[in-house]
């Protein structure tokens, strides 16, 4: 009859909808069905009962019946009384007892499930209510495998609970956690530690899923229960046996692994490793060769790695605390696991060969620090250089077309060889520079019949050396006369035999990518210069069939040009006449494929400008040059931009927009050439730059693809300011007027910069423009941030406070740059306008770095209108609103004094009240005293302080005050 009862207890028809296949209805009424059961004060209790009786056959049923149970146990179990705390345990018991008796476990997924439940009862219950938790368990579960299984994920799901370092935890229930295994320590550790020896005994034959479960669980307490229970003759000697056993050697390698990890006295950690070494080698594992399976040899890899790290530590303390012989020992064992870690490191598997990196790393760190190396340790480092030399090869298989995960992979172990590299020119700069010399040279005597991976390691090896062997700002070919002979005859090799001409990626990759890493190469042997120019523009560089390369090499070719230009006069011509074809602007419909890129051509141009600029020509012909580099892009430029306005279709509007950006940004790239006004004016240019000018103003008027036209045309506007200085001013009122109109949030922010560059930059010269320009630009600001927007629009809010920030940076440059007269001149109701958005900006916003700008203009303005002399007005504008917004901004539950930003917002406020005590003087003392201060409840011996303190000659005096005394106090 119970099992009826319960039946019509649970909610047939929402337990229906637990099935992942049923209908949208029927798993919204499960949802809700599963929501009532967990709120309930014991409704709960239908599914612990159909657990402990087995009612449902359903999987999804029991799994949904273990996440009540879970809810209540995690949530509520403190408010639950005696009786069903009882029958928690008791479900739990009589659940497992039923699965003592099934001839089939239940679903893995069931099972771990229940361990988690479990698992949380035992937190919650062990030290106060259970305290036989285990051995009930135990007792019960005996060596039945279904039992066991259960026990095995409940101690893993304990682990997670209690041990698992990875999972963040209160303070709370870290002192809960150290209480739980103090205890276990004390009553029950012996016992789980029998049990596991018990099962691995027991089922190493018959069930090794159980047995690699249960080396799991051993592997997993070992680091914080007594090592002894583990490390001891019988225990290791089993795990031994199991490294022997296929099905269990994977697991029994991570079982050693952790073993080995334990903390522990240095000499007894060298003898456990030295005493684990012997065992293995003498059961044959050290004899890498002859095993097959690499999963297994990955693992094993692991553990040996794990045992020389451990030595390496072990030898680092024994060192420090000054105990020589046992350090020498120590050394002694780390030394004779090198050949096995050469082995391992050598290995074809990459996974195999990553897992030592470690070890070999540490190794290589103890040699470092030795006074002397002895002739096996050199033998050692040059075995080690041999083995990374190997391993940073290229395989067959490597896809360099199409990369994918594989060769992402093969990316990362590189990486890891390099710094093994870095770590062996450390130890031995000879050494290796040595052993890449001679591999260098052997392989470029033959490359014409080498294969690509060897030729593309031998020049990757001079290209390292350049990190490994560093020198201030690349001066690699002066100073030590060895290692400088060494790599100019690599050099010289390099760019002489013919190697450029290799026909594969990878190589002509790295040729290009060594040739600039060495370009002071060419200061002291600049005879080479032209044929390694003739590479870059050739089909072995600029015109190679792989886009890849040609990619590369574009960037590759404005860095070697910007180096050596001075070495490169007598062939600029030629070389701009060789590139010509590769400047050009390519239309949006010519369909043919593009030798370069867009962004590639960025670095053509700038390369051209660089060449242009820095050649021997006179200025006249400097301009013929760039008028005919810049010219193209102007015509295409007006061409484009008539198609644009008349184009209706979108997509072809948007290709038209790009094209002209590109055009704007490749003659915004020449500009890099130059470094101010006097070098365009030097080469004759100002001219031709100002046409450009001319002809890229227009797009701003266009009404369509307006952000991307606009960006690139106010970037141009940017470099221009710099190139042209003043010259650029006429084309600035017309331009600003065209940029105001139908502004965005991001237009407007982004004009602003440029605002303040010319606001910066010229100062007086542009106050007329500036006073003509001011109110507009800030009443399209206004209409912007007054814009109604989406409460959870993240990118609109995000937009306006980047907008709001821009705005005050402008008014600080105007404020800073002496410039009063701009916002004097606008009329008393705007005055009042901008002041009150910068009131609000320091009070009202949460966003400090905004408030940090507002306190600093309040401060400038105060010191520029706030004496005798000053504004009419203003004093009574600082009575008002400045000194109120010193102290009302701080007062704010958001101004957090954790944030740096803040900080410096609260520097700022008091710099500001100090600015007031200058220009004010004893009013200023007198307004806090009788009137403000007083109205804001602060005691008369605080209000004295205060007054005192902001005469103190020192402003830190001040800010410290402030912070420590006054900020506390207003915060109360």
């Amino acid at each position: 009859m119970a099992c009826q009862s319960v039946a019509a207890i649970m909610d047939e028809q929402a337990l229906i909808g637990l099935n992942p296949n049923a209908d949208a209805r029927y798993r919204q009424r499960a949802m809700a069905y599963f929501e009532q059961l967990k709120e309930s004060q014991d409704a709960w209790e239908v599914c612990a009962d159909a657990l402990a009786k087995g009612i449902y056959n359903d999987d999804h049923v029991k799994f949904f019946c273990f996440q009540v149970l879970e809810h209540q146990i995690k949530y509520r179990h403190a408010g639950l009384n005696a009786a069903q705390q009882q029958l928690i345990r008791e479900t739990l018991m009589k659940w497992l007892q039923c699965q003592l008796m099934n001839t089939q476990p239940e679903k893995p997924f069931i099972r771990n499930k229940a361990a988690q439940v479990f698992a949380l009862t035992f937190v919650m219950e062990y030290v106060t209510m259970w305290p036989k938790f285990f051995f009930d368990i135990l007792s019960m579960v005996g060596l039945n495998p279904h039992g066991v299984d259960v026990y095995l994920r409940m101690l893993m799901a304990i682990d997670a609970e209690v041990v698992d370092r990875d999972i963040l935890h209160n303070p709370e229930e870290t002192r809960r956690n150290t209480l739980i295994k103090d205890t276990m320590r004390e009553q029950c550790i012996h016992n789980l530690v029998e049990s596991w020896f018990q099962i691995l005994q027991a089922y190493q034959q018959s069930q090794p899923e159980l047995t690699c479960q249960c080396l799991e669980v051993v592997g997993a307490y070992v680091s914080w229960i007594d090592l002894n229970l583990i490390a001891n003759d019988r225990f290791v000697n089993l795990l031994l046996s199991q490294m022997s056993v296929e099905e269990l050697r994977e697991e029994a390698c991570d079982c050693l692994f952790e073993i080995i990890n334990k903390g522990m006295d240095p000499m007894d950690k060298t003898k456990l490793v030295e005493s684990l070494c012997q065992v293995l080698q003498s059961a044959g594992f050290f004899n890498v060769e002859q095993e097959e399976d690499v999963d297994f040899l990955a693992k094993f890899s692991r553990l040996v790695n794990g045992m020389g790290q451990s030595l390496v530590l072990s030898w680092t303390k024994l060192a420090k605390a000054g105990n020589v012989k046992a350090a020498a020992e120590t050394l002694q064992a780390v030394e004779a696991k090198v050949p096995l870690l050469l082995q391992l490191l050598v290995h074809e598997d990459d996974d195999i060969s990553a897992n030592i990196v470690g070890f070999c790393y540490d190794y290589l760190h103890v040699l470092k620090q030795l006074p002397q190396l002895a002739d096996q340790q050199k033998t050692n480092i040059e075995a080690i250089m041999l083995a990374v030399m190997t391993k940073l090869t290229y395989d067959d298989e490597y896809n360099f077309e199409n990369e994918g995960e594989d060769e992402a992979m093969f990316v990362e172990y590189r990486k890891q060889m390099k710094m093994l590299l870095d770590r062996l020119a450390q130890v031995s700069p000879e050494l290796l520079l040595e052993a890449v010399h001679r591999v260098f040279t052997n392989t470029m005597q033959n490359w014409q019949t080498a294969r690509f991976m060897k030729v593309e390691v031998a020049i990757r090896l001079l290209y390292m050396l350049g990190e490994a062997l560093p020198a201030s700002h690349g001066a690699h070919f002066s100073g030590d006369t060895a290692k400088t002979t060494a790599l100019q005859e690599m050099m010289r090799t390099l760019v002489s035999c013919g190697v450029s001409g290799y026909q594969h990626t990878s190589v002509s990759l790295e040729f290009f990518e060594s040739v600039v890493r060495y370009e002071k190469f060419f200061i002291v042997e600049p005879h080479h210069i032209p044929n390694v120019l003739m590479a870059f523009l050739d089909q072995r560089g600029l015109r190679h069939n792989s886009p890849k390369v040609r990619s590369r090499v574009a960037y590759l070719f404005s860095r070697f040009v910007k180096t050596l230009y001075k070495h490169m006069n007598a062939f600029v011509e030629d070389v701009l006449t060789q590139i010509q074809d590769l400047l050009e602007l390519a239309p949006p419909e010519n369909g043919f494929p593009t030798l370069l890129t867009s962004d590639d051509q960025l670095f053509i141009f700038e390369a051209a400008g660089v060449l242009i600029v820095n050649g021997e020509s006179p200025p006249e012909r400097k301009q013929v040059l760039m008028r005919s580099l810049l010219a193209p892009l102007m015509d295409a430029f007006r061409l484009l931009l008539a198609k644009l306005l008349q184009e209706t279709e979108e997509d072809r509007q948007t290709a038209l927009a790009d094209c002209l950006s590109h055009a704007v940004g490749f003659a915004s790239r020449t500009s890099k050439a130059f470094s101010n006004k006097q070098t365009v004016k030097q080469c004759g240019c100002t001219e031709v730059y100002r046409d450009c000018l001319q002809a890229f103003l227009p797009a701003l008027s266009c009404p369509v693809q307006r952000g991307v036209l606009r960006s690139s045309v106010r970037s141009f506007l940017h470099r221009m300011i710099i190139c042209l200085e003043e010259e650029v001013l006429p084309f600035v009122p017309a331009a600003s007027e065209h940029m105001l109109k139908d502004c965005e949030a991001k237009d407007l922010q982004e004009f602003i910069p440029l605002i303040s560059q010319i606001t910066a930059k010229f100062k007086g010269q542009v106050s007329p423009f500036l006073q003509q320009v001011f109110m507009p630009l800030v009443l399209a600001i206004f209409e912007v941030l007054a814009r109604p927007a989406e409460d959870n629009d993240q990118t609109a809010a995000l937009e306006k406070q980047m907008l709001r920030r821009s705005y005050f940076t402008f008014i600080q440059t105007i404020a800073s740059s002496g410039m009063n007269e701009v916002m004097a001149n606008q009329g008393v109701e705007n005055i009042e306008q901008v002041l009150f958005t910068i009131i609000q900006g320091a009070v009202d916003f949460p966003d400090p770095i905004a408030q940090k700008t507002c306190f600093i203009i309040l401060s400038r303005l105060v010191e520029l209108w706030g004496g005798k002399d000053g504004m009419v007005g203003f004093p009574d504008f600082i009575y008002k609103h400045i000194i109120p917004a010193c102290f009302l901004a701080p007062l704010k539950p958001t101004f957090d004094l954790t944030d740096a930003q803040t900080v410096l917002t609260l520097s700022e406020c008091a710099l500001t009240l100090k600015m007031i005590h200058l220009r004010r003087g004893s009013e200023f003392i007198q307004f806090l005293q009788h009137e403000y201060l007083p109205s804001l409840q602060v005691s008369p011996e605080i209000i004295q302080e205060l007054c005192q303190v902001l005469q103190h000659p020192d402003v830190k005096v001040l800010k410290n005050y402030i912070k420590v005394v006054v900020f506390p106090l207003f915060k109360q």
